[in-house]
């Protein structure tokens, strides 16, 4: 463990460079995040912010450039090398293992000279630290019977035990719930405080423009600008991710929801997780054509096992799911699919595309049986790749090419292909998890596009989101799900941020249902 001094750093990156085949991840970059600030790290996907970050951390050697720490020149071989030197990072995936307690966790992998660890000595810097910081968290306590909020505050308290004086921390935010976010910014400003330095990378500008000190831009692997958080907008901050004006406020409409003409009708759904523990209780919901219902809640209560019993994918222990009255068989994807439910999971990779596979196979992965796409049970490749090409045009698909394997594609584009897909299957009801997860502002503003375009047509979307600034842009009505039931059904126009954050960490309020 490092001696945790009062030292304070300020790392200084100079011309880095970092390329991979094919690719310039990072094209002489230039950041620096002084001692005592919160400094965000803003960027499209694929701008270089993770590349950046991981040649600070010790994960690649730069090609080129310097790393220094209060103007001494630092070469990092590993994440152990860097940690040894202050520098810390909470990934956005936590790297906890749940069997261990709290404490077990934080002192995993520390050397003792002597033959067993000193757990309560441990134990002992760990409350005082949690104390010092406001992190309220139990030594004793077993990694999974916490929130993730919870564990979140492990993982920042794991880095400033083993000496973090600069500490990364990646997407933040992404699993919290509003009020969880926001005593997140309190610790953080209470760690810059005393000289910490916190390295914010989030997609989420209000939140930036909430904690932030200073603000350095990324695009397309280049430092674009470093400004004061006090003499910017999230209008500009944008611009100068994506080059141009991106639209934030509510998407324009051009129908009205019709939430009495019900194309999407769920009745006492229960349903168990992959572990057999029951994840849904009871649900019953209704989407109407053209109205855009929208599921808020934290992740980890029930929204992907009632998304994917909806899309035929999980069984249902008990209750039915109607589309435009019609029952739809228990755990049959196929009969979903003919009866208009289109589905777009929350992992795009790996259960709503085939990466391995070309964008064009991937887009005929629900038409392939059928004509024009195929014939007498043999593929037409020369329309498939008419088809895939018009999509691409129509979609502003970034791609080499039709057959690009589309794990070689950035996020925003992944999810264009998925989307784009879905759309063409002329659905009655679109099922949509996460859809803005991970994606740049651009990539965002042009999804929520999408998804409104499909409601105008007509169809019934069911958007299940733990972004309350996506919910509050796009729905009609929300609902809020905490530990596998609805909690709340309220309009659009009568909700408010704080009454859906109360709802989501389980807290009851007064509100009338819909």
């Amino acid at each position: 463990m490092v001696d945790d001094t009062d030292s304070k750093l300020t790392v200084t990156m100079k011309g880095i460079v970092k390329r991979f085949p094919g690719v310039v991840a990072n094209d002489g970059v230039d950041f620096e995040a002084r001692a005592g600030e919160v400094h965000a790290l803003l960027g499209e996907n694929g701008a270089g912010k993770s590349t950046l970050s991981n040649v600070l951390t010790g994960l690649y050697r730069p090609d080129e450039g310097t790393i220094s720490l209060n103007n001494e020149v630092v070469h990092f071989d590993s994440p152990r090398e860097a940690l040894e030197r202050g520098i810390g990072m909470v990934h956005q995936h936590f790297r906890l293992v749940n069997s261990f307690t709290v404490a077990e966790n934080i002192i995993l992998g520390e050397q003792s000279k002597n033959l067993m660890m000193d757990t309560s000595a441990a134990i002992e810097r760990i409350s005082a630290l949690a104390t010092q910081y406001g992190i309220a968290v139990d030594p004793n306590a077993r990694i999974w019977q916490l929130s993730v909020g919870e564990q979140q505050r492990v993982e920042i308290l794991k880095a400033l035990y083993h000496g973090a004086k600069i500490l990364i921390l990646d997407e933040p935010t992404a699993v919290l719930t509003p009020q969880e976010a926001d005593a997140l910014f309190v610790v953080l400003r209470s760690m810059v405080a005393e000289g910490r330095t916190v390295i914010f990378i989030s997609h989420k500008l209000d939140e930036v423009m909430a904690v932030a000190d200073r603000i350095t831009v990324l695009r397309a692997g280049k430092t674009v600008s470093t400004i004061e958080c006090a003499t910017t907008t999230t209008r500009d901050l944008a611009r100068l991710m994506v080059g141009r004006d991106v639209v934030f406020d509510r998407v324009v409409r051009t129908s009205q929801a019709e939430p009495d003409n019900v194309v999407l009708q769920i009745s006492n759904i229960d349903a168990n997780d992959d572990r057999g523990r029951q994840a849904l209780t009871s649900i019953f919901l209704t989407v109407g054509k053209s109205e855009i219902v929208a599921i808020a809640g934290v992740a980890g209560n029930g929204q992907r096992e009632l998304a994917e019993v909806i899309g035929g994918m999980r069984n249902a222990t008990r209750g039915t799911v109607a589309v435009n009255n019609e029952v739809i068989p228990n755990g049959r994807v196929r009969k979903s699919m003919s009866a208009g439910v289109s589905h777009v999971p929350e992992d795009r990779l790996h259960t709503g595309l085939v990466a391995d596979h070309s964008v064009e196979d991937n887009l005929i992965l629900k038409s392939y049986r059928r004509a024009p796409i195929s014939k007498y049970s043999v593929l037409r490749r020369g329309v498939i790749r008419d088809q895939a090409t018009d999509i691409i045009k129509k979609y502003d698909v970034k791609t080499p090419g039709t057959t690009t394997p589309v794990r070689l594609l950035s996020g925003g584009n992944v999810q264009k292909i998925l989307l784009a897909r879905e759309f063409n299957t002329s659905p009655s009801v679109m099922v949509v998890s996460s859809p803005t997860r991970g994606l740049d502002v651009g990539a965002i503003e042009n999804v929520r596009k999408r998804l409104v375009e499909a409601a105008d047509s007509g169809v019934g979307v069911l958007l299940i989101s733990e972004d309350l600034e996506e919910i509050f842009a796009l729905a009609d009505r929300i609902l809020v799900m905490y530990e596998g039931t609805i909690v709340g059904n309220i309009a659009a126009h009568d909700a408010t941020r704080e009454s859906i954050g109360l709802l989501m960490g389980g807290i009851a309020i007064h509100q009338e249902n819909n």
